[in-house]
């Protein structure tokens, strides 16, 4: 079967593995996927991730991440722009997440970028998740 949103798949499969309170997740990789995880793991939602051979494209596995007394770092994390209404915003069109709170996930030119990377960089791109 043929997914039509592996963004969505994505940000489901962390949901419901923080719902259960799981330390990971695992789902296919791809290059879109490791650049989201990546910008998690810099703003600090995610512990780390890794790449594992598997069977054509590999696993990735995402470590998740919970407060000092089991909080949760994400409360919600969204999926914005789908494949029926994209959304793009201009370099000024970049705001800010619950006033600094939370971040937006950007696909830019420049490459898969939060928010605050958007704003430093001066970019705009299409707005594909959110996450506080």
């Amino acid at each position: 079967m043929t997914m039509t949103d592996p963004i969505a798949d994505m940000l489901t499969r962390i949901r419901n593995a923080l719902g259960t309170r799981r330390d990971e997740v695992a789902m296919p990789a791809s290059k879109m996927k490791r650049n989201i995880a990546d910008v998690l793991k810099r703003e600090g939602f995610i512990r780390d991730y890794a790449i594992e051979p598997g069977n054509v494209q590999g696993v990735l596995r995402i470590q998740l991440k919970y407060g000092p007394d089991g909080e949760l770092l994400i409360r919600e994390i969204k999926r914005e722009s789908k494949p029926g209404r994209r959304m793009y915003v201009g370099a000024e069109g970049v705001d800010r997440v619950l006033n600094g709170v939370g971040i937006a996930i950007y696909t830019t030119p420049a490459g898969v970028l939060s928010d605050r990377e958007c704003r430093d960089r001066h970019v705009g791109g299409e707005r594909l998740a959110t996450v506080w």
